[in-house]
This record gives C-alpha cells, structure tokens and sequence, in this order.
C-alpha cells in the first residue's frame, strides 16, 4: 500500500494514485521567517500596513492609505525590500530536520507574489493603472520584487532542502484576469518564468497558487512548467482544462465553496454529490487532488461530509474497471 506521500506524487505525476489525495496529504509546511502578511494589526516586512477586523476572513487586510510607494515613478526611492540574511533561520533548520521525510514531501509556503505585491506597495487604484500607463516602470518593480522572491526561495531551500513550494499570486476575479492577458504576458509573465526557472533548477514541484477565472492565460501557466494549479475555482471551465491540460497540470480544489459549501441551506448530500462529481470530472488517470475552492469557513457537518466522501469515493473510483 502507498504511503500518502507516494500517493500525492502519483496523483501529481498522473501516475495512477490508488486514492484521490486531499490538499492535506503528504505534506509538511515549512515558511520563510519572514511577516509578508499580518497576523495583527501592524506593518509587514515592506512596511505596508495591515488592519485588524475580527469579523473579516483571515481577520487582517491592508489598511487605507497604508501603502509605501506614493510615487510610482520614485518606487526604488521609497521601496523597502526585506533584509534576506538578517532574518532568523535556525528556527527553520530545527523544524525541518524534523521532518518525516519519508513520508512527506516538504512545501514551501511563499504567498503574496509579485502582483500581489505591486498592489499592496501602490494600493489598488495606482498599481492597476500603473500596469496600463506605465509598464516599464511596473515591469522593472515587479523584476525586483522577482529578484527578492528568488533569493528567499533559495535561502529557504538551502536551509530546508523543499520538495514543493506553494506560490501564491492571485490573478483573477470572478469573472475575469485583474488586468488584461496582454498586460500579464507583457509585465506579470517575464518575471514569474524567472521564478519558475529558479525552482525547476532546483527540482523543487510548483504548486501555483491562484483565485479567481485564469482561463485566458492558462496555457501560459502550463507552458511556464507549474506542476499544481490551486485552488482551481468552478469559475473555471475546470472540465474543459482537465481535457485539454490533463497530463500536463495537477488540480487542486474545484469541491465548489461558493454555491455548494457556503450556501445557506446546504445539506450534507449535496455535498457528497458536489465531491463525487468533481472526482468523475478531474480525476481520471490522476492529476486530481481534491479540496474545497477556497479555504473559506463551512460547517463543519458539510466538511465532514465532504472528507468522508472524498475518502471513500475517491478511492472507489481508481478500482472501478475502465
């Protein structure tokens, strides 16, 4: 019997997994030492403010005005870029020589990338228009925003030895890219490839982390060499990217939180319905691992319901014939 590390793998190498791995499979988390989004209300290592709200999901989010860069055209000016070696990794060596590598791989957590970024250091008004009105200045600010992302995904590598990193950048809204695909190609692309290329020089399996309807550059992002797409939103023709990407890219998610998990009345069989539909339509022959599309809170008899279902069902449908 496979171990749930050899599971993932199969599932991510579309290698006939014996089960449907979740999210939560296989994997130990280890993150840089490094306060890119608040906890609490204060600033982050770029000196961005963040505010608390108890009642807001996750609790923080950028304050109103809290941004650095006032003047796009002054950003190496008024940017400050996180001191890499002056950050404490013994802490991070500890953990993960403790790591049962043997039974998981170890994933590196990197979020708030580089377009994330340009926003929280502009604010959204300015870093939007700044992609439109001035793409060489957001392209040189998102290339040293890539250069320091680099240099902590390495340091975080030579101190853990990872076999994964989970990269967030969240490029789309419900409908649509934030800026248009040209734009992305032309600015957000060049820098993220560059990203890649330094984790495909170091074996290290990208997990790509992005909301929201990517479809338009979805090619771009199987082409670029990602490994996992998550969290793979139902506002995706998720199917037809299965059929056309299917042995290229892992899913991660698509159990629809919006209108399934989250909607008022909702019952455990729709639930386990939701789940055993995602699995016919993602997991065949692998490159299926099965979560929730955001990692919103539910109750908590929905999400036993789906684990269970995503246990039996997803092993189920590996020993049916073909």
């Amino acid at each position: 019997m496979l171990t749930p590390k050899e599971n993932l793998l199969r599932a991510i190498r579309h290698d006939q997994p014996e089960w449907v791995p979740t999210a939560a499979e296989g994997l130990a988390w280890i993150g840089p030492p490094v306060v890119e989004r608040c906890t609490a209300a204060g600033r982050d290592a770029f000196g961005v403010h963040w505010s608390y709200e108890a009642r807001a999901e996750g609790g923080t989010f950028p304050t109103s005005g809290g941004h650095t860069i006032s003047d796009l055209a002054r950003w190496k000016e008024q940017i400050t870029i996180p001191d890499i070696d002056a950050m404490a990794w013994d802490a991070i060596a500890t953990y993960a020589d403790g790591v049962d590598r043997d039974r998981h791989l170890l994933c590196g957590f990197i979020e708030l990338g580089l377009f994330e970024r340009s926003y929280l250091l502009l604010g959204m008004s300015e870093a939007l228009m700044g992609y439109v009105a001035e793409p060489k200045l957001m392209y040189d600010l998102l290339g040293a925003l890539a250069d320091y992302k680099i240099r902590l995904i390495e340091r975080l590598d030579d101190v853990a030895n990872l076999d994964m990193v989970w990269y967030g950048d969240d490029w789309g809204t419900q409908d649509r890219l934030f800026v248009r695909p040209e734009v992305w190609r032309q600015i957000i692309q060049p820098p993220t490839r560059r990203l890649y290329d330094a984790l495909k020089r170091r074996n290290i399996l990208i997990n790509q982390h992005s909301c929201g309807k990517i479809e338009a550059i979805f090619d771009d992002v199987v082409e670029m060499g990602a490994d996992i797409w998550n969290p793979c939103q139902p506002c995706n023709d998720l199917v037809a990217l299965k059929r056309q990407y299917g042995g290229r890219i892992a899913f991660s998610g698509g159990i629809d939180s919006q209108f399934v998990l989250n909607r008022p009345g909702a019952t455990p069989e729709e639930v386990r319905a939701e789940v055993r539909r995602r699995i016919d339509e993602m997991a065949d022959r692998g490159g299926y691992i099965a979560a929730p599309s955001h990692s919103v809170p539910s109750d908590p008899a929905l999400i036993d319901a789906m684990n269970d279902e995503i246990a039996s069902y997803g092993r189920r449908c590996y020993q049916r014939p073909a």
